[in-house]
């Protein structure tokens, strides 16, 4: 009997050795049995700060979130869906530990243990997670006091390192610094000797002021912020083709800098300007890259995951830009570092779920004002057909039939085809004239048309009087052969109410004929027919090419015109042709170009008026369905999730029958609520940034754990107080930046300081740094005189296509709108611009919060050999002589202060002379354009 127990504990270890269970129903214990595995095979890279593929094993927490890219690592009771067990097993690459295989007993324990529901007891990790929403930037601002100054924390906090403020910065370098930050080009040599000779104390004050309210201030700010949201004139992925209306957001932007929109209006503005009489600003939500529908897989699951893709787009837009939050992190799991879900991310999709990347047209007061003017124009025109009616020869009906014409007639032999009337024209008013006839029913047959049913905007018949008695409006009524019905669009109705276009027009339900008969409320002496097919211009189809007009005469019906007397109809001629002043006198001839011409700007007017702007500001529609997605992938959806804040926040949601636009109010106001700990907080920084080039958060979107903590955090908090104080006034904060003595302090180094802050970020002096490719280009064109300071519209371009593929040909030299600003540049996403392009101007793909700031020999190259450098520099030495004169020395001089505000030091003076004797003064140019001295901030 114990031979025999023996033998089977030998057989159960021999099968244990090979990988067979046993014991299957004896519990797995995580200390005693699993632990121990992790910490010998697992933790040297699933542990601490050490967490490959975000995987982190000695933390339970941690763990049951699993790693980056195949959620949930551990799924309890289900070893077999679990990855932790496939990696264990697995006999490719992907097999872990990835130096050797576990033991077959320790892939059994594993196993047995997530089967049997992954119990891992809560108090036994040797290590404990840091809660990570005890964050600073989640708490509230700690500053609500405003006697503080900025010198005054930053005093402090030198103080402990035994360091001080540096003293003031000379006054050129101090006006040279203030105007690249604020405008982003250099001061005038009359600016710098005003300043300089300005004795008040509040000289600087006043210099202030006045760049604050130069409109450059908006096209300089406005560039930073264009990086943050990825604007670009492209869409582009691999097709990157042209989005040709981006532009109004771009300009709506320079625009609010320039007015001070309070920064909380400019945040909601950008969410929810449609409800706000900002069109334009909505082109915040769709500024990203996206695949066009044209773009995409037919399938239903193509389409799906790119309507994912988009909507992600706009949730990490949103994230990023105002609240300085990696949101999109927690689209396949939940994040990582912040305390973020998955849930979270849905629900934060949920607001904007009905956001289309499209063109939408611009509603604004102007576009509104147009718009009212449209009726009067209207009639207007119907005078001037009224007056030209009477320039156009009588209609001939049967010509072509070789009517036999009277001998008294004055007309010219009708069966000469140079004789025929005009062919009839989609987009222009047709008329057909003939002598009065008394009549109380007109009716206008078509016999054949170039497409499909026919189709006619409006008919209006005119009296002796001049009136249209064929409207609606006069008791006229109106019956058709049949009409192809579509509501708002196409009713019998619409051919005689008064108004134009393909968009209140009457079809037919026949192809290639049909026919409009007009009652009148009684007889009326008629003259003249004027009809069209969309008399607004946008279609050609369906046009009317061959008809005869009748009247009935007691009770019989007579052909009055028809349209055998005009030229034959030529497929793709439909416009038609401008009116005939043929065999008219002198007289009548010059009174018809007239009203020809004032018809042609009336026409104009009203189609611009109609037309409107467009811009790339996204569509609103029924908000999709949001589903939580089983890793990110929408066809695995979960339960339905309703718009709602982030659980950091609160537990605020909206229903899931909200409606679309209310969707967008809601999350704009939270996001512009001074309660909001973020927002503040991340717009401060970033106008910190731009003054010193770099934030008290080194990382501008990214305020979360993973973030780099503030230098200053009393400060920053302080600032964000201030700004929500001050009515969110942008202006208001860059004021408070620049007066102070922070600001103004020479950017000189010393060893002591630099050896204990090399990186200047306790700020000891200013930080000096290299301007940005906009401030270069723009700084070169306005030394040379050449800048064109022409604002807003449609961007120049950069390459000789505007989007595609591939194959951008750089545009080598620049004249009139090419010398524009920079930021006004028609800018190819993921396509760097030839020669600034070097100088780390980001090319759209991403977001990009902080540029870096780079030293390479290809910026060298660019600036010193590229044709715009040479073209600037021929520029630059034609206007210093034109204003220096001819002598060598006063050119170098002029030269000086116009590109660095200063004269020549004798021993430059002495060197530069002889280079200009012999190089010319384009050489000179050349050279300052490449100085240091030129290129940085002071």
């Amino acid at each position: 009997m114990i031979a025999s127990s023996l033998r089977i504990l030998l057989i159960a270890f021999a099968f244990a050795g090979h990988g067979i269970p046993t014991f299957a129903d004896e519990k797995v214990d995580f200390v005693r049995d699993i632990r121990p595995i992790l910490e010998e095979h697992c933790y040297a890279c699933h542990s601490g700060t050490e967490r490959e593929s975000g995987l982190r094993l000695d933390v339970k927490q941690a763990a049951m979130n699993g790693g980056d890219h195949h959620g949930p690592d551990i799924i309890p009771g289900k070893a077999s869906e679990s990855p932790l067990i496939r990696f264990v097993t697995a006999n490719d690459d992907k097999r872990m530990p990835p130096d050797g295989q576990l033991a077959a007993r320790e892939i059994d324990l594993l196993t047995r243990w997530v089967n049997q529901g992954a119990v891992w007891p809560d108090g036994v990790d040797r290590v404990k997670l840091r809660d990570n929403r005890d964050h600073w930037s989640f708490k509230p601002l700690s500053v609500t006091n405003g006697d503080h100054s900025i010198d005054e924390f930053i005093a402090s906090r030198l103080a402990k390192e035994g360091l001080t403020i540096s003293p003031a910065a000379d006054r050129v370098s101090l006006l040279r610094r203030l105007s690249f930050d604020l405008v982003g080009l250099p001061p005038t040599q009359q600016q710098i000797e005003t300043f300089e000779k300005d004795l008040r104390d509040d000289a600087y004050d006043r210099v202030v002021d006045e760049l604050l309210q130069s409109e450059r201030y908006g096209e300089r700010w406005a560039q930073h912020w264009l990086d943050v949201v990825r604007y670009a004139d492209t869409h582009g992925f691999e097709v990157n083709t042209e989005r040709p209306n981006a532009w109004p957001y771009r300009d709506y932007v320079i625009r609010s800098f320039n007015r001070d929109t309070p920064y909380d209006r400019f945040i909601k503005e950008q969410i929810v300007g449609d409800a706000m009489g900002e069109d334009a600003a909505t082109g915040f939500l769709v500024t990203a890259s996206v695949l066009l529908p044209g773009q995409i897989g037919k399938d239903a699951a193509s389409i799906r995951l790119a309507r994912q893709d988009s909507l992600d787009e706009i949730v990490n837009n949103i994230g990023q830009t105002f609240l300085g939050l990696s949101i999109g992190c927690a689209r396949c799991h939940d994040h990582k570092f912040d305390p973020i879900t998955s849930r979270d991310y849905y629900a934060m999709q949920a607001f904007v779920a009905g956001v289309e990347y499209e063109d939408r047209e611009i509603r604004s007061k102007e576009s509104e004002a147009r718009k009212r003017e449209i009726v009067p124009m209207r009639r207007q025109v119907d005078e001037l057909n009224g007056k030209l009616a009477q320039f156009v020869p009588l209609a001939r009906p049967g010509t072509k039939r070789h009517v036999t014409v009277p001998a008294e007639s004055k007309e010219t032999d009708p069966n000469d085809a140079t004789n025929l009337r005009p062919t009839v024209g989609a987009s222009s008013v047709n008329i057909d004239r003939f002598g009065p006839i008394h009549t109380k029913r007109m009716r206008f047959t078509i016999l054949a048309t170039n497409s499909l049913e026919p189709c006619l905007d409006e008919i209006e018949v005119f009296n002796s009087d001049g009136r249209n008695v064929g409207l609606s409006s006069f008791g006229t009524i109106a019956t058709t052969s049949g009409n192809t019905f579509v509501a708002n669009r196409h009713e019998p109705n619409f051919v005689n109410d008064g108004q134009y276009g393909n968009e209140r027009s009457w079809m037919s339900n026949e192809p290639g004929k049909g026919w409009v008969e007009l009652e009148f409320p009684e007889v009326q002496e008629i003259s003249r027919v004027l009809w069209s097919r969309d008399r607004l211009g946008k279609f050609e189809d369906r046009l009317a090419t061959e008809y005869q007009i009748d009247v009935q005469i007691d009770d019989v019906w007579k052909v009055v015109a028809d349209s055998s007397d005009r030229r034959p109809h030529v497929a793709g001629t439909s416009r038609g042709s401008d009116f005939s002043v043929t065999g008219l006198s002198d007289q009548d001839a010059a009174e018809a170009k007239r009203l020809i011409a004032s018809k042609k700007e009336l026409e104009k007017r009203i189609k611009f008026a109609e037309s409107g702007q467009l811009a790339f500001a996204g569509k609103f529609r029924t908000p999709d369905e949001i589903h939580l997605l089983s890793r990110g992938d929408p066809e695995q959806p979960k339960e339905i999730i309703a718009p709602a804040l982030p659980s950091l926040f609160g537990n605020w949601t909206l229903p899931l029958d909200a409606a679309e636009q209310d969707r967008r109010k809601r999350i704009a106001d939270w996001i512009a609520s001074p309660e909001n700990p973020l927002t503040a907080r991340v717009m401060v920084n970033r106008i910190w940034q731009g003054h010193f080039g770099s934030g008290l958060v080194a990382t501008p979107s990214d305020f979360g754990n993973s973030g780099i903590a503030p230098t200053h955090p009393e400060l920053l908090d302080w600032l964000a107080s201030e700004f929500i104080r001050s009515g969110w006034s942008i202006k208001q904060m860059h004021r408070r930046i620049v007066l102070s003595q922070t600001y103004r302090q020479s950017s000189r180094s010393n060893a002591t300081a630099a050896a204990k802050d090399a990186e200047v970020r306790l700020l000891w002096r200013y930080p000096s740094r290299r301007l940005e490719a906009e401030a270069i280009r723009d700084s070169m064109l306005f030394v040379s005189g050449r800048l064109n300071l022409e604002m807003y519209g449609r961007g120049y371009d950069l390459f000789n296509l505007r989007g595609g593929l591939s194959g951008f040909v750089p545009v080598e030299s620049y004249q009139g709108d090419g010398l524009r600003r920079m930021i006004y540049a028609h800018k190819v996403r993921r396509e760097t611009e030839a020669v600034f392009g070097a100088f780390d101007c980001p090319d759209a793909g991403q977001s990009t919060a902080y540029r870096r700031v780079s030293m390479t020999p290809m910026q060298a190259l660019n600036l010193f050999n590229s044709r715009f450098t040479l073209e600037q520099s021929t520029a630059f030495s034609e206007r210093v002589i034109k204003e220096a004169g001819d002598k060598i020395q006063d050119q170098i001089q002029t030269a000086f202060q116009m590109a660095l505000n200063r004269y020549a030091t004798p021993s430059e003076l002495s060197e530069i002379e002889a280079i200009v004797q012999r190089h010319g003064l384009a050489t000179l140019c050349r050279a300052l354009f490449n100085s240091n001295e030129f290129l940085f901030s002071p």
